[in-house]
């Protein structure tokens, strides 16, 4: 069975076809954030340092460390800042930092500027997951060397020069180019986790078959393990959440092994957990036990951040009854 490991200083986390399903956190990211981004201009850290808290507390097993920050007052002072090449580089190092010194889950370092990448990894403690790499000839050159060099495990994106296909063929092709061209630097399958991109459904009505197919292949016909933005697929959609907790478990079925996403939703973990354990990841239920305690205390009047903070403060045991559906 392919596992893809990732490591912090005191824990590991595996992806495989054969475990819980990996809840990626993906609330550290300033891009469309804006009040994140001001925040991280003044050099303040607390949202970061809040949603790092929150999103383990949650469920993430991993945390994903993005640093796409804009930094528009300083843009004014200095030119430099309006090239990212220059502003993340500086910021992810401390980012990462932020987060370990709180939190011990692996982490995912995630930047298009392979500076930041680099400057993330020398900070990380453990192994982390590196995102990513694309079937670009230009990226495929300057970050499976990153790879190879910190062996660590890479995100790779199924999109290249031509841009992202609709048509999953093209998309399953770039898969096999990266996989095929990271072998030539010594870097096995197992440490591969391919995103076949997952599109709107509300503009592509067959985007979920068509994921649902490619990652049946890539598990089947190269062996790897697959993740995914999950929110994209609702992207511009009413009641957005409702369709990402009815596709994650179809994805999960088709073999996806993680997900890139928001773990503080409660109806999204749930459908996750219950995947989990309809797919003997769960063993006995212990797990799925666990969290409906959870969600016993949501249903008595706590927000679902607060009652999973209290259950992980008290490893899980919560009173209260059982949560009667219907």
């Amino acid at each position: 069975m392919t596992r893809t490991v990732i490591e912090s200083k005191t824990k590991t986390v595996t992806i495989g076809f054969d475990e819980p399903f990996c809840v990626i956190g993906e609330r550290i990211n300033p891009t469309g954030r804006k009040k994140l981004a001001a925040e991280l201009e003044m050099d303040d850290f607390s949202t970061v340092e809040k949603d790092a808290i929150e999103q383990v507390a949650c469920g993430a097993m991993v945390l994903d460390v993005n640093s796409g920050a804009v930094f528009t007052n300083k843009m004014a002072e200095d030119p430099r800042y309006a090239d990212n090449n220059f502003v993340e580089p500086q910021l992810m190092p401390e980012l990462v930092r932020r987060v370990q010194s709180l939190v011990d889950v692996p982490l995912c370092i995630d930047s298009s500027v392979p500076g930041a990448l680099e400057n993330g990894l020398e900070a990380a403690e453990g192994r982390p997951l590196l995102n990513s790499v694309t079937g670009e000839e230009e990226r495929l050159e300057l970050v499976l060397p990153l790879v190879k060099k910190y062996n660590v495990p890479v995100v790779a994106i199924s999109n290249d020069d031509t841009g992202i296909s609709e048509d999953p063929e093209v998309r399953f092709a770039v898969a096999k180019k990266i996989v095929e061209r990271a072998a030539d630097f010594g870097i096995p399958a197992h440490d591969i986790v391919v995103d076949p991109l997952v599109m709107p459904i509300g503009a592509m009505a067959t985007a979920g078959q068509q994921v649902f197919t490619l990652v049946r292949r890539l598990r089947d016909e190269l062996g790897v393990n697959t993740t995914c933005g999950a929110s994209n697929v609702s992207f511009g959609l009413p009641h957005r959440h409702g369709i990402n907790a009815a596709f994650l478990p179809m994805a999960i079925g088709a073999g996806m092994t993680s997900a890139i996403m928001n773990p503080m939703r409660a109806v999204e973990m749930e459908a996750i957990r219950a995947a989990n354990f309809l797919m003997n990841h769960d063993d006995n239920g212990y797990e799925w036990i666990k969290f409906s305690r959870v969600l016993d205390a949501v249903d008595g009047g706590e927000s679902f951040i607060e009652a999973s903070k209290a259950a992980q403060a008290t490893g899980g045991a919560r009173g209260g009854r059982r949560r009667r559906r219907g």
